[in-house]
């Protein structure tokens, strides 16, 4: 038996957990593998009030950059609720396993993750933009 991952501290703004949570109350989505996987990201996250989210952190809308440290690959997309998701546009749903997976985290954490197809891929966060949760922007 493999030893499971350690799972990196992930942060969410209040607005986000509420519209997400509320995504997940969807019986069409409720038993999605995926959505439960979201489900538990959620239940481990530290919750700040949305004004208090530093704008360093992965937010829905916001604006990812992150290199792949097995390969050096860099990617950039924007972490979108599923009605937005793009692929051809670079707009990733949360309830894709790698939107998931960089929900909350901010810049310089690492989330260890598994790509169609098997490929193992080791994802750290270098920037964060248009982070509509961040205080920064709430402010403007």
């Amino acid at each position: 038996m493999q030893p499971q991952p350690i799972l990196p501290p992930i942060t969410l703004g209040s607005r986000d957990l509420a519209r997400l949570e509320q995504l997940l109350d969807s019986p069409a989505l409720r038993r999605l593998p995926a959505a439960q996987s979201l489900g538990a990201e959620l239940e481990r996250a530290k919750v700040l009030p949305a004004e208090q989210v530093p704008g360093d952190v992965v937010t829905m809308n916001a604006s990812v950059t992150c290199v792949d440290e097995v390969s050096g690959e860099r990617h950039h997309f924007t972490l979108v609720y599923p009605q937005d998701a793009d692929v051809t546009t670079g707009r990733v749903s949360v309830l894709a396993p790698v939107g998931s997976a960089l929900l909350g985290l901010s810049v310089g954490q690492v989330i260890d993750w598994q790509a169609p197809g098997g490929r193992a891929l080791r994802l750290r966060v270098t920037e964060v933009a248009a982070a509509p949760e961040s205080a920064s922007v709430l402010h403007r």
